[in-house]
C-alpha cells in the first residue's frame, strides 16, 4: 500500500528546477562586470592613503598607535614639570634655610660677567 502523494512534493520539485535567467538580465550582470574591471584603481598618494585607512584594523591600529603617542608625550611634559617643580622646592628649601645662599649666588654670577 502506497500512501496518498503529498500535494507539497508537486511544489517542492518545481522548487528544485531553477529557471534560466532573462538575457538581458545576463547581459546586464556581464556589462557591470566589465565595467568594474575596466575602472582603473586611482594611483595617487590620496587614493592608496585611503585605501589603506579602509581597512579595519589598520585604522584601529592607527588610533591607538596616536594614543599611545599621546599619552606618552603628555607623561614626558609632566614629568618635566615635575622635576622644574622639585627644583624650585629644593632652592626655596635652601634660601629658607640660608639666606646667605642668595646672596653668594648673586655675587659669584656677577664675578663672572665681564
Amino acid at each position: 500500500m502506497h500512501p496518498p502523494p503529498d500535494p507539497l512534493d508537486s511544489l517542492l520539485d518545481r522548487w528544485k528546477q531553477t529557471p534560466e535567467p532573462p538575457p538581458y538580465l545576463t547581459a546586464e550582470v556581464w556589462r557591470r562586470i566589465a565595467v568594474l574591471d575596466s575602472r582603473a584603481e586611482p594611483r595617487g598618494f590620496v587614493a592608496r592613503l585611503e585605501a589603506v585607512f579602509a581597512r579595519p584594523s589598520f585604522a584601529i591600529t592607527f588610533v591607538a598607535a596616536c594614543m599611545l603617542l599621546g599619552l606618552f608625550l603628555a607623561e614626558v611634559r609632566l614629568s618635566r614639570l615635575e622635576a622644574a617643580r622639585s627644583t624650585q622646592l629644593a632652592q626655596s628649601y635652601l634660601r629658607l634655610i640660608d639666606p646667605l645662599i642668595e646672596q653668594s649666588t648673586t655675587t659669584t654670577v656677577a664675578a663672572q660677567r665681564p
